[in-house]
């Protein structure tokens, strides 16, 4: 306890009399112990809700047991006038950190203690002080030493609730980190410390679905602000939470990964439920208009879950401003092969995809537009035209214009479709 909580409580203990007027105080708080902790376990229940609603069994237990145990602590400090180290707070702060148990809550709990300890303290020195002077002087001094009292408990009680939230988090995290590592890079199934790993956090339950989720921020360089990720997973989590989703969520190469599971059918005999990576695409959007979400198609066992991760990454490099969640399950085979490629198609475009690509940003746009239309027409210029609301001499007309750069006829479904494979390669 630090020194100055020390000092004045021992200043305050020293204020309330000679020993023989604490020893005579003390067998009086000993005497009424039950009652005083009754009390306030009934205090602290008309004024503080959140023990009446936890649904720990052992909340109210504890508050009971807590009560007599700081009548017992008072007691002693009035008999020695020695201050202790006050472990039975420590203990009590640990046990409610681990039980998430609201800190102002507890703190709220401490602040009712104090009301009721100063009116049992009064009470004492009144069957004490012979004189209307000592007893005005009974009275300020116990005021003191119960707000002092007070003081100290709460300052030990929040600092080790704080100090343990921090070492629950930090072993949380460490598991959480180890567990994702396992589930993206892969495992030996006949690893036991692994297997252990997973069955600890139900991965290894029967008929379960997975996917992935990566999250990143519009601006990439924002996700290398430590409490901007961090607070992108806490929004991705507490989306997940709301929905019932089951997930574990980590920060990885300045993305957030979600690894997503749900029991994709509840017996044989059922009917499965909805893909996973549809259920969680539309709340995904919920994160907010400064994020781009890619999802991975649904896997049934977790040693796919790499794979996985990989669709969710693809997915992701297609996402953007005018669409922010993109699924894999929703991209073309054209859109996944050449995200794949990435910058290496550009090496192994033809001499002329220089020449065509720049002659369609001068015209803005419309000759890859018409050859798109061409080809959603299935090849029918007067289609194409109509679609256009050009007439369908244009069509030909442009045609012509990109077979004199590029040398190839779009009325051939081979060269049509090279041309488009070029056009879209532009995109990457």
């Amino acid at each position: 306890m630090p020194d100055y909580h020390t000092k004045a409580l021992t200043t305050a203990l020293e204020n309330l009399g000679v020993h023989a007027v604490r020893i005579s105080a003390a067998k009086y708080l000993s005497k009424h112990t039950r009652l005083i902790a009754d009390e306030l376990t009934a205090t602290v229940l008309a004024e503080i809700t959140a023990f009446s609603e936890s649904r720990n069994p052992e909340v109210l237990a504890q508050l009971a047991e807590h009560g007599p145990d700081h009548v017992r602590e008072i007691t002693r400090l009035l008999q020695s006038g020695d201050v202790g180290d006050f472990s039975f707070v420590a203990a009590h702060a640990r046990t409610r950190a681990k039980q998430h148990f609201p800190l102002e809550a507890t703190l709220h709990a401490y602040r009712c203690g104090h009301k009721v300890f100063a009116s049992w303290l009064r009470k004492a020195m009144l069957q004490i002080a012979s004189d209307p002077d000592a007893h005005l002087q009974q009275v300020s001094a116990t005021a003191d030493f119960a707000l002092e009292y007070t003081d100290a408990v709460s300052t030990i009680l929040a600092r080790e609730y704080l100090t343990q939230t921090r070492l629950t988090a930090d072993v949380t995290m460490d598991k959480r980190s180890e567990l994702m590592r396992i589930l993206l890079q892969g495992y030996d199934e006949s690893d036991g410390r692994v297997a252990n790993i997973l069955r600890e956090a139900g991965y290894l339950e029967g008929r379960q679905s997975y996917c992935v989720a990566v999250i990143r921020s519009v601006d990439p360089a924002e996700m290398l602000n430590s409490e901007r990720a961090r607070r992108l997973v806490d929004s991705v989590d507490q989306i997940m939470r709301q929905h019932a989703i089951t997930r574990v969520i980590d920060i990885r190469d300045n993305r957030v990964i979600a690894v997503i599971s749900d029991v994709h059918r509840l017996s044989g005999w059922t009917t499965p439920k909805q893909p996973l990576n549809e259920r969680v695409s539309l709340p995904l959007f919920d994160v907010g208009n400064a994020a781009l979400v890619g999802i991975s198609n649904d896997v049934q066992a977790t040693s796919h879950i790499p794979d996985a991760y990989g669709e969710a990454l693809l997915a992701l490099e297609l996402a953007g401003v005018s669409k922010r969640v993109v699924r894999i399950a929703d991209m073309s085979m054209r859109d996944i092969m050449l995200q794949s490629v990435g910058a290496e198609i550009h090496r192994a475009l033809p001499k002329w995809a220089r020449a065509f690509i720049a002659a369609d940003k001068k015209s803005d746009g419309v000759l890859i537009d018409t050859l798109r239309a061409y080809a959603d027409a299935n090849m029918n210029v007067l289609k194409a035209g109509a679609r256009l609301s050009i007439h369908p001499n244009t069509v030909y007309f442009r045609m012509q214009k990109i077979a004199d750069i590029t040398g190839l006829d779009a009325r051939s479904y081979h060269r049509l479709t090279e041309l488009l494979l070029v056009a879209d390669s532009a995109r990457y």
